[in-house]
């Protein structure tokens, strides 16, 4: 094994800190990435003695930190905002529910979890964006260009005063390119960067789970964006060969339902080249964790994530550092 191995704790925020750091040691992970949801990365409480406290408790359970993420804070900062997000927002950015106000204070706290994890000695925060034309996505009634040109042009506004902050920190953001983010394939990653004049401080959270039910190649992702996969996850997904009820979109249905064209999987146990994953990180010289966001609406969770752990564990390996024929030379 040459990287690693994490588990993503945003699944496991109905359980307190204390009892995911006992589960995920004893499931065999060297680290975590903690959400910041649930108590597990309070960022409204989290000053330096709180962050202290934080790296103590994971010491004291043979556990390392390598980045905190702020998916639904993340979220807010360039979406249109509907009772939606009062659901997955603290009551203080929440506000009123106006949607400027949100956004507004949703940035805020973006950069404050940048000083988070900052005192935490984290060079990395992985998260969402939010996108302002998601909606638009299937392009009926008929979606100009210069609709979707605003779009980026209100994300690259509301994100680089954001990532400049960040710059100044010593601090990268990662977004996970994902379905409702403003970069959900290899097309519009690349869009986003450009909107952002390549901004430094911004790069991505790679999780091939999200590109492969779209048919998008997961694989030439890593070595499309080389110099910016700040932060790796760990996902699987199984898609159908053949014709299902539920299309690509989920019509309206919940994760889980055998119906569905496509749903995540335990690690192994979707359709993700994993193997080929591996070769690719270590061709870009990735030496990042691997993080397990561990999502099976159809397994039980704490044998799913020990498994999970395990099989990423056996699937990672070093880079060769000589030619397998060196030795047929002579000296």
């Amino acid at each position: 094994m040459s990287r690693p191995v994490t588990l993503f704790t945003g699944q496991w925020a109905d359980l307190s800190i204390e009892t995911i750091c006992q589960k995920a040691k004893e499931f065999g992970y060297d680290g975590v990435e903690l959400c910041t949801w649930g108590d597990h990365m309070e960022i409204d409480k989290a000053d330096q003695q709180y962050c202290d406290n934080r790296k103590k408790l994971l010491k004291q359970h043979g556990l390392e930190l390598y980045t905190i993420s702020t998916h639904l804070v993340g979220q807010c900062v360039c979406d249109p905002i509907d009772q939606r997000h009062k659901g997955i927002l603290p009551d203080y950015i929440w506000g009123d529910g106006d949607p400027e106000g949100v956004r507004q204070r949703a940035a805020k706290e973006i950069i404050e979890t940048g000083r988070v994890a900052k005192r935490l000695g984290l060079d990395t925060v992985v998260g969402f964006t939010g996108s302002p034309i998601w909606h638009l996505l299937y392009s009926f009634p008929p979606v100009s260009k210069q609709m979707i040109d605003d779009g980026f042009q209100d994300f690259a506004k509301r994100w680089k005063p954001i990532l400049d902050e960040y710059q100044k920190m010593g601090v990268r953001y990662a977004l996970e390119v994902h379905p409702t983010e403003i970069a959900f394939d290899i097309a519009t990653a690349k869009r986003a960067l450009q909107a952002l004049d390549n901004h430094p401080a911004f790069g991505f959270n790679y999780d091939p789970s999200h590109l492969g039910y779209q048919g998008v190649d997961y694989v030439k992702f890593i070595y499309d964006f080389s110099d910016r996969i700040f932060h790796v996850h760990m996902k699987d997904v199984h898609w159908s060969d053949g014709q299902k009820d539920i299309g690509v979109f989920g019509g309206h249905t919940d994760f889980g339902d055998n119906n569905r064209f496509w749903n995540f999987r335990s690690i192994g146990r979707g359709r993700i080249d994993f193997e080929s994953i591996i070769r690719a990180l270590n061709d870009i010289g990735y030496d990042g964790p691997l993080s397990i966001e561990w999502e099976d609406s159809g397994m039980d969770r704490e044998a799913g994530a020990e498994e999970s752990c395990a099989f990423t564990k056996n699937i990672d390996f070093k880079p060769s550092n000589v030619a397998f024929d060196d030795a047929m030379q002579k000296k």
